[in-house]
């Protein structure tokens, strides 16, 4: 998409109408995978740099539900509905192995604005049905996100 090539240079506000609108786009056919084939892809960069407990696993961490931030919450969540996996990406190439590897159908992703652009490039080019959420706070740590919007996306059927 054009609109991602130059994603750097376009405001916050254009970029909510641009998730908003692919993910509108996606929606109902969000709603016909089956929870069990999504998956949750997290920025390690929402981790408590402070108190975070997660397991190292190379490309990404996985949360050990320690309490320290948000993600506790969204794996907990996660587990409940029946997720495939949650993943704390440490990065993009990382997050495209998985998605062709695993033969990912459908997910649900937090990112900031670069990378989500970034993301729904990638997820678009592998024809991925993605629902974004954009961070509240964003930066290289201690960032933020909305776990309510998170939880409604997660709980599409």
């Amino acid at each position: 998409m054009k609109l991602c090539i130059n994603f750097k240079n376009i405001n916050k506000n254009n970029y909510a109408k641009f998730i908003n609108k692919k993910n509108s786009a996606m929606a109902e056919k969000f709603k016909t995978v089956p929870v069990s084939e999504r998956i949750v892809l997290l920025p390690h960069c929402m981790r408590s740099t402070k108190n975070c407990k997660a397991v190292d696993e190379g490309t990404h961490y996985s949360c050990v539900k320690c309490g320290a931030c948000k993600i506790a919450q969204i794996q907990k969540l996660a587990d409940e509905l029946g997720y495939k996996k949650v993943y704390v990406m440490k990065g993009g190439k990382a997050i495209y192995n998985i998605l062709v590897e695993q033969k990912i159908k459908a997910v649900v992703a937090v990112a900031c604005h670069f990378e989500g652009a970034q993301g729904i490039k990638m997820t678009d080019g592998l024809k991925v049905i993605a629902q974004f959420v954009p961070l509240l706070k964003d930066g290289c740590c201690d960032t933020d996100v909305d776990v309510e919007v998170v939880k409604k996306i997660m709980e599409q059927k």
